[in-house]
């Protein structure tokens, strides 16, 4: 790294298809740090051969992002070199290539003899809070992933104080530098094109419906919403939820079926819609112009979708977890996990409270939730930094 010049971060790219918190995740990052710490870092995003092009289009049109192809980030390739020899070399060869100043280790281990300083980022610790949702091996996986991660010294980047006393909990022996980096949402202006009214049209949706954009992974816990639903279907009260995102859960791969299912079987097909994975300017029109947004999650590190809620201020109908009140303040509406009774209580509030509909805005604070995000980033690669040079 030449002075003067930026830090050029390297990035694994995330599938939206497999899971689109971490893309839009990483898609956030990239647009803070252009925005609010312009010149400071460079971030390349490594991506396989057969990474879908509509997937890195928007990522590559961030200013500072460059985008990489290579068969070294084809899949799993390179896991079993890190893991046998401590180093991907394939993988560390690109990041030479291009010369590469740090690592951000985001669910793939490089190995603990990799070349550079790296934040390893641990999303949440759903694997230990909720084993029973996991394949042996997948849960297996995750955990020695961690472990590893832990005991090459790794920076750990974690999402929540929440997630930090689990980090604490569970790995108490662990001596690793520890940042907490609070996700923060800056829609890009090309996603708040589309007309909410437009967009509500399209897919069929009254002028009043509840959203619930999440992945359909088992954790995501749809179930309790369409309970809920066939409590007020039985009330004779109406109430829409609509769904989008992913149905690919690969440690559960008949759960988007079994819930639809249901779904058909107590006649709430007009109830509960889902409409599948959706172009993100079609996600934010729903969300600015939906009654609220659910999210009836077991398990978060800091949920995406309840940031994006957050930025145009949208009201909120969360599980009762102890990371949704620290990322809302206590302000949304809260219900137990397995308590379907009191999310169908809060949709009949909502609905009743609710104003006509109209297209929300930004909130006014938002930039400066999204400059300390990227400051928060900031301070923690440059910790890893520092931690790698007192250990080489």
């Amino acid at each position: 790294m030449s002075p003067g010049a930026p830090l050029r971060l390297a990035f694994t790219h995330i599938p939206r298809r497999l899971w689109a918190g971490g893309y839009n995740y990483q898609s956030n990052l990239f647009a803070a740090l252009s925005k609010f710490r312009s010149g400071e870092f460079a971030p390349v995003l490594f991506a396989g051969t057969g990474d879908d092009d509509a997937d890195l289009a928007p990522l590559a049109a961030i200013p500072d992002v460059e985008v990489v192809r290579s068969a070294a980030f084809d899949g799993r390739v390179g896991l079993a070199a890190a893991l046998a020899w401590g180093l991907d070399r394939e993988a560390v060869a690109e990041f030479r290539t291009h010369r590469i100043d740090a690592i951000f280790e985001a669910a793939r281990f490089f190995g603990w003899r990799l070349p550079y300083p790296a934040v390893a980022w641990f999303p949440d610790f759903q694997h230990r809070r909720l084993p029973q949702l996991f394949p042996a091996t997948a849960r297996w996986r995750r955990e020695a992933g961690f472990r590893m991660q832990i005991a090459s010294g790794r920076t750990v980047m974690l999402s929540s104080e929440s997630s930090r006393r689990d980090f604490r909990k569970f790995y108490p022996g662990a001596k690793n530098e520890v940042c907490v980096v609070r996700f923060a949402t800056g829609p890009s202006p090309a996603f708040l094109t589309a007309n909410p009214a437009e967009v509500v049209a399209q897919y069929q949706l009254p002028e009043k419906y509840f959203y619930l954009p999440n992945q359909f992974y088992t954790h995501k816990n749809h179930q309790v919403v369409v309970d809920a639903l066939a409590i007020l279907a039985d009330r004779g009260f109406d109430a829409v939820v609509c769904a989008s995102g992913s149905t690919e859960d690969r440690r559960e791969r008949g759960y988007f079926d079994e819930v639809m299912a249901g779904v058909r079987s107590r006649g709430l097909e007009k109830r509960f819609r889902h409409l599948g994975m959706i172009p993100l300017s079609h996600v934010y029109a729903l969300l600015r112009g939906c009654t609220a947004l659910i999210n009836p999650s077991r398990s978060e590190g800091w949920s995406t979708t309840v940031e994006e809620a957050k930025s145009f201020g949208v009201p909120m109908i969360l599980s009762d977890l102890e990371v949704h009140r620290e990322q809302t303040g206590g302000t949304a509406s809260y219900f137990g996990t397995e308590d379907p009774a009191a999310l169908a209580d809060h949709l009949v509030r909502l609905a009743h409270d609710s104003a006509a509909p109209f297209a929300r805005s930004l909130v006014p604070d938002q930039d400066d939730r999204v400059a300390a995000f990227a400051t928060d980033f900031a301070n923690a690669v440059q910790r890893a930094r520092q931690c790698y040079g007192t250990t080489t």
